[in-house]
């Protein structure tokens, strides 16, 4: 079941109805609750209800019996249990093809060709969120940060709650199991704050990120040989944008759904095109996914507590293996790859120049030297300016690799790049507008949609009924026809 459709919408409706008169009533809403994640779910492939409760399952008696046991070495070992079964199951859908077809590859370069047992695979749904969520709860569980939840039903409807279950964001049991404790409350802040989120996620998503994918973006990818280089920079650019709009409007309209029945959920982006480095960027940057990989991949290896050349292994294993969450496919590792080395190099220039300090300042050339009158301004303007144009560039070179259906299609985008001796297509005032208008949105204030949020707090409920209909309406007849699914459902 998608957003932006109306069967989502009387979906909602009849869900947002039924939850409130049950608010009195926790553990029959929280029931309620549970069958409608499932009835979204199921509405595109019932039989992987079977799946996702599975995996409720092993994470609920894994932390049950993580808590009950008795030494350090049982929590250990169920804990690697645990989490073993929640890999086996992701690997076992999502890459069990990818892994055939490249052993095939290689027993072929080899000859050694050989009959291997490939099988027909579907893809479930937003296995990856709800596997690294309880990935999550069972380690937390094991670290004594969270205490194991005795209700199976909490646990259950923690992984399968429907506004992040297919896409994210990934949600922390700390975070929302207390919620789920507490009786929910309809707040105007909550109201106000979710219409508005999700009049803003269905304009990223239908209106812009729909809009560059159908009219430049997909054409363009689909065979760059045939396009010259202005039309291949326009595409890319556009593609950071159409990827952004698509993520970040479903995140934003999850976190509305969810601020509307009761719940608070993190934020997920925060105009991450405004970063000035690549550490910056992946602390803007789906926050939730970048916050998962530093806590339970980056430092369970060790972190930067291992010397120099630890860190660097951890930190380029981390995005790499980042970019084989994203897809089963080898332009995925370079993605990752094209991250790891970024984040890498930034580190040891950050170092040398630590190094190299004092040796400046004994030298004579102090942090003063040749400054202009006035207070500082940290990093300048220039610099930071600086920064984040070469970010957003490198960010968009791993772009080409991320969307590129192949090697072979990523190597003459970036050959066509060279070449901007033929005109552009597809360099259109309107098109161009669109692109550098929405970049432009990553450098407006922070805080801009919380104090919108508060502002449309007096309206009360008719007043935002009415936006979010208007909204919905005006982004229905601006926006290109049909429904395209949000780019991480494959993931």
């Amino acid at each position: 079941m998608l957003f932006p459709t109306l069967e989502f919408a009387i979906f909602f409706l009849a869900v947002f109805g039924i939850s409130w008169e049950l608010r009195r009533r926790p553990e029959s809403r929280k029931v309620f609750l549970l069958g409608a994640s499932y009835l979204f779910y199921g509405w595109w492939d019932w039989r992987f209800t079977a799946l996702l409760a599975g995996s409720s399952l092993i994470n609920y008696a894994g932390g049950r019996l993580i808590g009950l046991a008795k030494t350090e070495r049982e929590r250990k070992a169920l804990l690697g249990i645990t989490v073993a079964l929640n890999l086996v199951i992701l690997g076992f859908f999502k890459y069990y093809g990818f892994f055939l077809d490249s052993l095939a590859d290689l027993l072929v370069s080899a000859g050694l060709e050989r009959d291997l047992p490939f099988l027909e695979i579907i893809l479930p749904v937003g296995i990856s969120f709800f596997t690294f969520q309880g990935i999550s709860y069972v380690t937390d569980v094991y670290r004594r940060q969270i205490e194991p939840v005795d209700s199976p039903l909490d646990v259950f409807l923690y992984i399968s709650f429907f506004p992040q279950l297919v896409a994210g964001p990934i949600v922390r049991a700390a975070d929302f199991l207390p919620q789920l404790r507490a009786q929910p409350r309809l707040s105007r802040s909550l109201v106000s704050l979710g219409i508005l989120l999700i009049v803003m996620g269905l304009f990223k998503k239908m209106v812009i990120a729909d809009y560059l994918a159908t009219e430049l973006v997909d054409e363009v990818f689909f065979d760059p040989s045939i396009y010259a280089g202005p039309d291949l920079a326009l595409a890319v650019y556009a593609y950071a944008i159409q990827i952004y709009c698509d993520f970040s409007g479903y995140s934003d309209i999850a976190i509305g759904v969810a601020a509307l029945l009761g719940y608070r959920f993190r934020w997920n982006f925060n105009q991450p095109y405004r970063a000035a480095s690549l550490r910056e960027f992946w602390k803007r940057w789906n926050i939730s996914l970048s916050e998962w990989l530093r806590d339970y991949l980056y430092k369970p290896l060790g972190g930067a507590r291992g010397g120099t050349f630890a860190t660097y292994r951890n930190l380029f294993l981390t995005m790499v293996l980042g970019g084989i969450w994203h897809g089963a496919a080898w332009t995925f590792v370079v993605w990752g790859l094209i991250h790891g080395t970024a984040l890498a190099v930034e580190r040891l220039v950050a170092s040398l120049k630590t190094v190299t300090a004092p040796v400046m300042a004994v030298a004579g050339f102090g942090p003063g030297m040749m400054a202009p009158a006035g207070p500082p301004r940290e990093g300048g303007r220039m610099s930071r300016a600086l920064g984040v144009f070469v970010t957003f560039n490198i960010v968009c070179l791993a772009w080409i690799f991320f969307r590129a259906e192949n090697f072979q299609v990523a190597l003459a985008y970036l050959q066509g790049l060279t070449d901007w001796s033929g005109p552009g297509r597809f360099t259109t005032p309107f098109l161009v507008f669109m692109v550098a208008g929405s970049l432009g949105a990553h450098f407006l204030p922070g805080d801009l949609v919380t104090r919108a949020a508060k502002a449309l707090e007096p309206v009360g409920p008719i007043g935002l009924g009415f936006l979010l209909g208007f909204g919905i309406l005006l982004i229905e007849t601006v926006g290109p026809d049909g429904v395209a699914p949000f780019i991480y459902f494959q993931f």
